[in-house]
């Protein structure tokens, strides 16, 4: 027989938890299931990141944050989160994969498939999506990125020591591991479509990349693209004048975005706008076109991930759960 519950979130990350959270202090149950662990997306990030955002800006569920330092890295954000579900004793059945959402005359069936690969069903009367923006990088497309030396995260930098590794994109991603390449001993050509790296590179960071770039310490390839990925080489192409370059190569950090799955979404009806990405929802509410079924987090920010982060997506838990309890006749 299924379980039953009033809430299902899909993704157990920050703003998955803030969800969680919200409906705990409502007394409307919910249960978090996660294809990974707590805040799975975090540990992709490089090892030793530190946020932009202050500990204070990122806290759920009214549990401080407390660090000794104003921004939080990622170890202590991974601790900080694993701390809230343990505080509010949330339900999150980590490695537990929702493989389909069936939407049923009293709400929503999910199936899930553990790791051991046990299936099993819930319902559910609300569905909340909260899989953040990660599930696919953005590619290249171009011939050669399939192979081994391709790749589409960056977390430490002693693999590529000695090595010629070329960077691809302008944004923080980009620029950070650029930077940390070439203190580790790498050498480091940083290609961009741009006139320059992005605006929104963290302002501490921008005089340091600057310095490396003006000093052919880290080789700037602005205005360009790359072409061709060969085993030992890359072709990039100038954007103005159509030129091509070969350039000696190891591997290759590809540092250009990821994007968000829509699978599970369009499957329920949820209408996706082609052009920015974004699912259709009304923003004081976070209820898709679907009724019952809910968006939270970086998902909802459709291809431009940069315009919602934890410091604002978590609160999307808030808006789902007081909406969620009017409906209900609870005090929200």
């Amino acid at each position: 027989m299924s379980e039953r519950t009033e809430i299902a979130v899909i993704g157990a990350g920050p703003c998955g938890i803030a969800v969680g959270t919200a409906a705990r202090a409502s007394g409307i149950p919910a249960v978090l299931f996660d294809r990974g662990p707590i805040a799975s997306s975090l540990l992709s990030y490089p090892y030793y990141m530190t946020f932009f955002s202050t500990a204070v800006m990122l806290e759920v569920g009214g549990v401080p944050f407390t660090i000794p330092n104003p921004k939080p890295t990622r170890r202590e954000a991974l601790a900080y989160y694993r701390r809230v579900v343990d505080e509010w004793s949330l339900d999150v059945r980590q490695y537990e994969e929702v493989t389909e959402v069936e939407q049923t005359p009293t709400g929503f069936v999910l199936r899930t498939r553990t790791l051991s690969g046990k299936e099993d069903t819930t319902e559910a009367a609300s569905v909340v999506v909260a899989i953040g923006g990660f599930q696919a990088p953005n590619l290249l497309g171009v011939p050669g990125e399939d192979l081994p030396k391709v790749r589409h995260y960056y977390q430490e930098p002693f693999p590529y020591f000695d090595q010629d590794v070329l960077v691809v994109g302008g944004g923080n991603s980009a620029v950070e591991s650029a930077l940390e390449l070439f203190r580790n001993g790498a050498r480091v050509t940083l290609v961009h479509f741009a006139d320059s790296i992005d605006s929104g590179v963290k302002p501490w960071v921008v005089p340091d990349i600057t310095n490396r770039l003006q000093r052919g310490e880290i080789v700037p390839r602005f205005r360009t693209r790359v072409q061709e990925i060969k085993p030992t080489s890359v072709v990039l192409v100038d954007e103005d004048t159509g030129g091509a370059e070969e350039l000696d190569n190891d591997f290759v950090l590809a540092m250009t975005g990821w994007r968000a799955d829509h699978a599970l979404l369009r499957s329920l009806g949820v209408r996706v706008d082609e052009e920015t990405g974004k699912p259709e929802h009304d923003p004081e509410t976070m209820e898709t076109n679907v009724e019952g079924v809910f968006i939270a987090g970086v998902i909802a920010a459709g291809h431009d991930a940069n315009k919602i982060f934890i410091e604002n997506g978590r609160e999307h838990g808030g808006l789902i759960v007081a909406s969620l309890a009017e409906r209900s006749g609870r005090k929200g």
